[in-house]
Parts: C-alpha cells; structure tokens; sequence
C-alpha cells in the first residue's frame, strides 16, 4: 500500500492531545465506502523485550467468503508511552510499516480498538483512517468512555454508547453468551454500516475474522 505520512509523531501528552483536537474534526463519519467490497482487513499490535519493540500485524481476507489473501508484520522500537487515550501514538507507526507492506489494498480495515468512542474523538481507527484516508472501524474489546444500558445475550444484540449525551458507537454481541465488543465508525463510513461489516466478518467466533488473525499473528512467539 502507498499513503503519505501527513504528521510528525509527538513526544509529549501535550503534543498528543494538539494533535487529536486538531484532526478530530476531519473524521468522516458518513459512509465513503469504493464498492464492491472485495477485501477487508484486520490490524492488531503486540509488544517485544518489555514493551520496547512494537509488532504490527495485518491481515487482509477475501470478501465475503473470509479467505486470508495476505499477511504481514512489521516491527520498530516503541517511541511512545502506554497511555490510554494516547494508544494510536505508540502503535500507528509500526501499523503503517506492516501496511506499506501488503500488496493488496483492502476496501475496510477493522482496527483492535476504538474509533470515535474516545474523549477526544480520535482513537486509533479514527487516527490511522485519516493518516490513510481509508474506511476504518473501531473494534474494541473494552469500553474507554461512555455509558451504555444491558443488552440481550443473542448474537446480532446491540445498544449505543452515549458519552456526554451523544451516540460515539454501539456495545454489540458478536455471538450469544460472550463478553460484547465495542464498536465505532474509524473514518468513512457510518456506524449502522461499521456494525453490518463487523458482524457480516463475524461468521463464528467472538471477534471478526480480521482481527482475530491479526491478533494471532502480532502475540505469536
């Protein structure tokens, strides 16, 4: 994949928090979608040697049907701290070298966690949609901030997260009886469309298919 890399990476809280109150309103919360859907992807991180070296996974599927076209790693010292709410600072840079890497360039990527479910509205799905101008979604699988009332234990059960009296995304049940996840639009695309593609990519277990392989890929040993 070729993108542009449109700004420098902080090494502050303050620098951070600049940065998302400056690209916040730039997300795209309205379907943009380039139809048909033939791929779609999954990003997920994990850490090496103590947390000092990042491990970007990516993994892009076939679409419907769920086949891995391709994968890819990438890794890179961690320059940012753990932070919550500050998690797209330590994990996109490594994120945008696995995806140089792929050859085939999806139509969505599912990001292991939030999109505009975030104080700040920007989340990693939201940061790394508008640093690639793609559709992205958030898909995590714990709540940042917002609240939310009970929801049944059938798959395809959903209810909204309200933060400071506005709708960010939907609490959803990927399969009966287990834990829900959190969705929200990335960038480009509407959350009633976000829930619809996460739930057509969650064919059997309680994460889709995308992000479930990128999750094996960025903790194998």
């Amino acid at each position: 994949m070729k993108f542009s890399r449109n700004h420098a990476w902080p090494s502050t809280l303050e620098e951070a928090i600049v940065i998302q109150e400056t690209l916040q309103n730039q997300v795209i919360t309205e379907d943009q979608l380039q139809e048909p859907i033939q791929y779609v992807a999954g990003v997920d991180m994990g850490f090496e040697a103590d947390g000092t070296i990042s491990r970007a996974a990516v993994a892009v599927l076939s679409f419907p049907d769920l086949q891995v076209i391709e994968t890819s790693l990438a890794y890179r010292p961690t320059t940012f701290p753990y932070v919550p709410g500050f998690l797209s600072f330590r994990e996109i840079p490594a994120v945008l070298d696995a995806l140089e890497k792929i050859k085939t360039t999806p139509n969505i990527i599912l990001c292991d966690g939030q999109g505009i479910a975030h104080p700040r509205r920007l989340g990693i799905a939201s940061h790394l949609g508008l640093l690639i101008d793609m559709p992205t979604i958030g898909v995590a699988k714990s709540r940042l901030v917002g609240k939310y009332e009970e929801l049944a234990e059938t798959k395809g059960s959903r209810q909204p997260l309200i933060y400071n009296g506005k709708t960010i995304g939907a609490v959803l049940r990927s399969r009966t009886g287990v834990k829900p996840l959190y969705i929200s639009s990335g960038h480009r695309i509407s959350l009633p469309t976000a829930i619809d593609y996460v739930l057509r990519c969650t064919p059997k277990y309680r994460l889709p298919e995308t992000t479930r392989i990128a999750d094996k890929l960025a903790s194998a040993k």
